[in-house]
């Protein structure tokens, strides 16, 4: 969910002091965003999608190649539900698939060897701290967490489970038989809000309070979910890999790469107790400062690997001004011991003001204050 932390602005500032085409592509990505409503009912996890709770939730847009505008569209349609209420976090994921294969049946293997459908979620949309869950058409399930991104350096916790996971799958035909055409396969999942305990984020190394996962109405949390599929041949009888074929990667919101370890690039999902109150959403008043301290990331990190340090100053870092200078927020860059803290200092119509913050690990924190 969008986080804010209410802090004294003044003191916060005394202490904390490629390819350009392939960038703006990257960039000119908007995350989509779904309204997802209160379930007013007990759900019964079975993948088959009966109760009205589910009949009447909207599905996602189709899903689209990873990398988004100027890809393939996907051969084969996948859409997804949500739905939430005080104990779980609910999907529901329609998978088309003309042939339902699977393979592995241990939990925690590399499930997307197999055709799988993922769940990533960021509970606070900070980039810091987040979660993974894989399934396959045995419901073979994967789940880990990751401290923080791959990118930097986060290595993922495959010990982790979720406590009081429900999973399902439904397939619509027959799995694994190659002599017939089936239709696809389901997957529902219900993910208890207290799954996500190990939610954190740091200021100045120091790990500071986070709300509870469990959304109230109108927060928002960012999630994605991704679609392996890799090619399958069975005119021997049974289904074999095709040699020299990569797999496909489909995802709802797209990612501009492909690599889905990017939270920033993850949909909005705003909770909501009706439909009627859909309109209410708001989008993130500051993504635009989000954006450009996602530039300076960036920027940082390609300086780093040129000089073996991080830069001090703005004026080190090689970017476009005009990038940079919103709405006349005030930008600072502060070095740390092991890194920095770049930031925007906002100034609201009401004149409270609002710090925006990332650091070397591209966390983001909003702080509210006055």
């Amino acid at each position: 969910m969008h986080t804010t932390i209410p802090i004294l602005l003044a003191a916060l500032l005394f202490s904390i002091g490629g390819d350009d085409a392939a960038e703006e592509a990257y960039f000119s990505i908007v995350p989509n965003s779904y309204c997802c409503v209160k379930a007013d009912m007990p759900m019964t996890i079975d993948g088959r999608m009966e109760e009205a709770a589910w009949l009447n939730a909207p599905w996602t847009s189709d899903f689209v190649d990873i990398q988004g505008e100027g890809s393939p569209i996907p051969r084969l349609r996948t859409r997804v539900k949500m739905l939430w209420d005080d104990a779980f976090f609910y999907v529901f994921a329609e998978l088309d698939e003309p042939h339902v294969v699977a393979t592995l049946r241990q939990r925690d293997t590399v499930i997307f060897q197999d055709n799988d459908f993922e769940i990533f979620v960021c509970p606070t949309g900070s980039n810091l701290t987040y979660y993974e869950f894989e399934t396959n058409a045995f419901n073979t399930v994967w789940d880990l967490f990751l401290a923080k991104p791959y990118r930097d350096g986060g290595p993922a916790d495959n010990g982790w489970d979720i406590m009081g996971l429900k999973s399902a799958v439904h397939v619509r035909g027959t799995l694994n038989d190659p002599t017939d055409i089936d239709e696809g396969w389901n997957v529902e999942v219900a993910i208890p809000w207290t799954a996500f305990d190990r939610t954190a984020m740091y200021l100045n190394g120091e790990r500071i309070p986070v709300p509870p996962a469990r959304p109230v109405p109108g927060q928002d949390m960012r999630v994605n979910f991704s679609r392996v599929e890799w090619h399958f041949d069975a005119a021997s009888g049974s289904y074999r890999k095709v040699q020299g074929m990569k797999e496909d990667n489909w995802v709802w919101s797209p990612q501009g790469v492909i690599d889905m370890h990017r939270p920033e690039k993850w949909g909005w999902v705003y909770f909501m107790e009706t439909p009627a109150t859909c309109d209410q959403a708001k989008p993130d008043p500051d993504y635009v400062f989000h954006l450009a301290l996602m530039r300076i990331y960036n920027a940082q990190k390609q300086y780093f690997k040129r000089h073996r340090k991080y830069a001090e100053t703005l004026d080190d870092l090689i970017l476009q001004p005009q990038l940079l200078m919103l709405n006349g927020a005030r930008l600072d860059l502060r070095p740390q011991k092991n890194g920095y803290v770049a930031s925007y200092l906002i100034t609201r119509p009401d004149d409270s003001q609002t710090m925006v913050t990332i650091d070397e690990n591209s966390q983001l924190i909003t702080l509210e204050g006055r």
